[in-house]
Formats: structure tokens, sequence, C-alpha cells
């Protein structure tokens, strides 16, 4: 089971101990940095002033907003095939949240022989009218964050803006940001990664096409990416289902974790799960 994390998340966010339920479900659980992020290689050949970027996708100028770009999400997807056929492993139950979620469609809809099931979590499919962000989840996701680590660890509490109403806790939001800011800290990819994910464009289409079992998972409480995003996305994947997580936002509260694990747990083991809408 290869684990996809989000945008500017290490791999880390996929804390140990849920990991280990899953593991404990009978999986080999894997996880790993996404490119430009942790760990993994960086782009620093490849600069871009987030600004500019911004500015010609606001214009519609997408030519020059791709040739700002370094790489592509397909790129970012193959990367985690990449690791898989390193491992060598063929074949592999990929779960990916948020643009993780995003990396993990692209993974199944190029490659669906690479992949037993796929598990879209608080993700969306590309098309601009569904998945959006609220205004203040949107603002808190772009302000600017301090560079020195008390500042840096501080600022996690804007994140509570698209946590779970009931189970928010700045603490936990707090303690990952220490342990990423001590792991690696690195704002430059940040700019890059989001090129990719906003020049990726719909994949729509190609989910309509694709024939991997697929679950839905999205929490109600979500604002940095809404729900219809993950409505959708189980809409256009054929026999997708949806579980739609009361109590959850754009996280993952360790008070789910349970349900989350039972739902991924049932969905690659062949038992797929409740449709709700």
């Amino acid at each position: 089971m290869l684990l996809v994390a989000g945008f500017g998340a290490q791999m880390i966010s996929w804390h140990e101990d849920f990991c280990r339920l899953l593991a404990e479900r009978g999986r080999y659980v894997i996880r790993y940095d996404n490119r430009d992020c942790g760990l993994s290689t960086k782009f620093d050949d490849h600069p871009l002033d987030l600004g500019r970027f911004i500015a010609a996708v606001s214009s519609g100028d997408f030519v020059a907003a791709q040739d700002m770009a370094a790489y592509s999400l397909l790129d970012m997807a193959e990367d985690g095939l990449g690791l898989l056929t390193a491992l060598g492993i063929e074949r592999a139950h990929i779960v990916g949240a948020s643009m993780g979620g995003m990396i993990a469609q692209t993974m199944a809809t190029a490659h669906p022989e690479r992949c037993i099931t796929l598990t879209s979590m608080m993700s969306s499919t590309g098309e601009p009218e569904y998945g959006q962000s609220s205004p203040n989840a949107q603002q808190a996701l772009f302000a600017p964050t301090p560079a020195d680590r008390d500042g840096y660890i501080a600022a996690a509490d804007r994140e509570l803006v698209w946590a779970s109403r009931r189970y928010g806790d700045a603490g936990t939001l707090r303690e990952l940001a220490a342990r990423s800011y001590d792991r690696s800290y690195y704002p430059a990819g940040i700019g890059r990664q989001l090129a990719a994910m906003v020049l990726d464009g719909s994949r729509a289409e190609a989910l309509r096409k694709l024939h991997v079992p697929t679950l839905v998972i999205h929490g109600l409480d979500d604002t940095l990416i809404d729900p219809s995003g993950g409505r959708r996305t189980a809409a256009l994947v054929p026999g997708a289902q949806l579980r739609l997580m009361p109590d959850m936002g754009h996280d993952r509260p360790k008070e789910l974790w349970h349900d989350l694990v039972d739902a991924i747990a049932d969905h690659t083991n062949g038992g797929g799960a409740a449709k709700l809408s």
C-alpha cells in the first residue's frame, strides 16, 4: 500500500501509528516524500517566482505559466510508481490525500495496470467548479510562513480553519510542524508543487474511463477542498464508493483513525464501502 502525501507535506504527515494500524490489517505500508519536499530530490535549478506564476494563471497566460513550471503532476505520479518499481513491486493499493489524491488519481488513470485499488482522500478532479476552497482557507494556505522555527510552529495554528471542528487540535498541528521543520525546512519547493497541481487541469475525462476499484473519502468539515470535490470524483469513476466523514475536515484526526483504516482495509480487501450522498 503506497501512501501519497499532500501539498507541501512530508511523508511524516502519515503518522507512524496510522501506518501501523494499516499494517495490522495485513498491508505492507510504504510512505515517501514527494519531489521538492522532505528528504526527496530538490529542484533548486528551477527557481519559481510564485507571484509571477499566479499572475500568469490569473490572466489566462497558461503558456507563460507552463514555461515557469519545473515538472508536472504526471511526473510526480511517475515518481511514486518508480519507487514501487525500485522496490520490486509490480502492483499496489494507492492511497493519496489532498494533492496526494490528485497524484494517486493520475497514477491510476495513466497506469491502471500498476494499481490494485485507488483510495482518493479529501481531493478533487481538477475541475474549477468542484472542491473550491473557502476564502478563509485560501487566505490561510497562502499566508506567508515565518522562516524561524518558533514562528513556523506557531503558524501551524492557522490550519485549524480547515480542520475537524470537533477534533481539530492546535497541539497536534504544532507537533507535526516542529517535526517537519526539523526534518527538512524547504519552502522553495512549495511553489513548484503548486504549479504542477494548478497546471494539471481537469482529470474528469480520464476518471470517467477509469476501471480501478476506487474509494473516495472526504470530510464534511473540509473547507480547503470542499466535499463537492469528493462527491464529483466518486460520481465520475465507474463503480466508485463514496465515504463522507462527519467530524473530519482537511485532516485525519486521531479519533477517526480506526474508521478510516476500517474503510481502507475493507476496500482493499474487496469489500467496498457504503455509497453515501
